[in-house]
This record gives structure tokens, sequence and C-alpha cells, in this order.
């Protein structure tokens, strides 16, 4: 089939890697505009817009999905299918009428569970043991359309975010394939979507915000579920600090939720039930660091909270 790639992250880029190394043919790809990044703030192309440019295969970059530019040139293309995969724009009903076999989105989760911007994030937060991803036909409701196919994954205790999603964007990107070959050869026909529905908003920087009043193992699931990005966080000292993944103390230490406790090479800080032992700290303006060698950095005094 001919078919228009949309998709803009990282975590997009296995599976238009996965189409240009199959019999289908991507003749464009749509992506979100350059954005600044790095030290410099340069304006860069997206890492899909980067690949596409490299295999030399037509980018869109419209600000919006509803440019009339962009819709006159989805309409001249007429893919017959246009596999999605974390665009990060609503699809308007005229964009979606264009392609005979419609849109068909890859979202990394089971749906209808965890519908919505950051579903491996809430499904790690939530605890979820099993998680997956799924191939839909898009439609103007909220990850709604009817499902493909899935593929599950089990999540590791110690999965952050980013291994989880790591993982899910490789087998997904086989998945989208596969469903891409099955409508071609007419052997799929798409399911509604039963069960129940959870949400999965885009997690905001105060939702990644510590809280050393809740139980460790909340406190290791939302440190997780935020790394690499936005980051969890507390204070220290009235300053906002970023922690990496933590671990569950074995024993019960007596200490008060933030509380912190400097060992030889150890450092622990209370919560609700056990403690937990710090990974990594990164302080305002600088680069993330051991938690020993930040703790000897700012003299951590005894009784000292994280807030």
């Amino acid at each position: 089939m001919r078919v228009l790639f949309a998709g803009t992250p990282e975590a997009a880029v296995p599976s238009l890697r996965a189409l240009l190394g199959s019999p289908h043919e991507v003749v464009a790809v749509l992506t979100r505009p350059d954005a600044p990044s790095g030290r410099g703030r340069r304006l860069q192309p997206s890492p899909v817009a980067q690949v596409a440019l490299d295999e030399g295969i037509e980018v869109l970059r419209p600000s919006r999905p509803r440019d009339e530019q962009f819709q006159a040139r989805l309409e001249q293309i007429s893919p017959d299918a246009a596999p999605i995969v974390a665009y990060g724009g609503l699809i308007p009903a005229a964009a979606l009428a264009v392609p005979r076999h419609g849109w068909v989105n890859l979202h990394f989760s089971l749906l209808p569970a965890w519908r919505g911007a950051a579903p491996v994030q809430h499904a790690i937060m939530a605890g979820d043991q099993v998680t997956g991803a799924s191939t839909f036909r898009l439609e103007e409701g909220l990850d709604t359309g009817p499902v493909f196919g899935v593929v599950t994954e089990s999540i590791h205790p110690t999965d952050t975010a980013g291994d989880l999603l790591g993982r899910l964007a490789e087998s997904g990107a086989g998945l989208l394939v596969a469903t891409l070959d099955g409508i071609e050869a007419g052997a799929l026909v798409p399911v509604a979507q039963s069960g129940d529905v959870s949400l999965a908003p885009k997690i905001t920087v105060e939702d990644a915000r510590i809280r050393w009043a809740d139980p460790a193992m909340r406190v290791d699931r939302l440190v997780r579920g935020c790394t690499p990005a936005p980051g969890a966080w507390c204070e220290f000292r009235g300053e906002r600090v970023k922690l990496g993944p933590v671990q569950t103390a074995a024993e019960v230490l007596d200490l008060a939720p933030g509380e912190i406790r400097v060992a030889k090479s150890a450092i622990w800080a209370g919560t609700a039930t056990h403690a937990v032992l710090l990974g990594e700290v990164k302080a305002e303006g600088k680069r993330m660091m051991p938690a020993s060698d930040w703790a000897r950095g700012v003299r951590v005094e005894p009784g000292e909270c994280l807030g």
C-alpha cells in the first residue's frame, strides 16, 4: 500500500523504519514543526522528520493538520492508509476521510485502558503489571476507535517510563506493519473496544512532585513513571531538585516523611512506610549526580528533610 506516516518523537522512529523495510511504500511523512533544541535553542527537525529527510521522503510540517495547504497536499497524495504513532496533534474529520483504509493509530496501551497522551507513564504509576500496544482505526474521539490488534508487554519492577516505552516502540512497530498487511489482504476487521476505560492525560510538572507522606511504593512508582520526562522532583532548602529512580529499603528505618539520613555510600529519605534509597539527584543548574555526591556537596544536616 501507499502510506503517509504520521509521527514525531523518537518512540515513533521504529515504526517508520519498520515500514521502510516492508513492502508498503512510504510516500510522505507528517510530523510536528521543527522545535528549539539543545543549549543554543536552534530549530531542529523532529526525530521522525530527520529519518524521512535522510531517506529522501517528502516531509509535511504544518503548524496544524487543519491547515488548508496540508489538506490540499494530503488529497493530492491520496494514500491508501495513514499509519500514525505519537504525532502530537488532532487529525480533523476532513483529513480522516482521505485515505481509503483510514488512519491506523499505534497506541502504547491495551485499549480501552489508558486512553490519552501518557499511557506508559500512567501504567507504571498505577502499578500495572502488564501493558501493551494496540492498533486501532483513528476517529474523532480520544483513542476510541475499533481495535485491529494488540501485543502485550510485562512491566518489570524497575522499569522507568523510558525503559518500557522503548520496548513497546519496537514491538509496536511490528504490530503496525502486520496490521497494514492484514488490512491490505482484507483479513482484518477492527473490533469495537470493550471493558473498563481509564484515562492517561499528559503528566504535568505538578503531577511529578514527590509527596513524601505517601507510601514508599507510591513514591517509587511516581519517580519511575516520570523518568525521563518530566522528571520527578521535590524541594530541598526551598529549591527544586529532581530525583532519579529510588529503591525501597528492606528494613523499616525510623525516618519522618522526607527526612534524610546520610550514610557512607547511601542516602535515605523517609516516606509514610519504608524509607527509600536515593539513586541520583539533580539540583537546579547542576547535572544529575549520585545522591551521595549531592549530599556531600550541600552538607546535609541531621534532621533535614526533602519537601
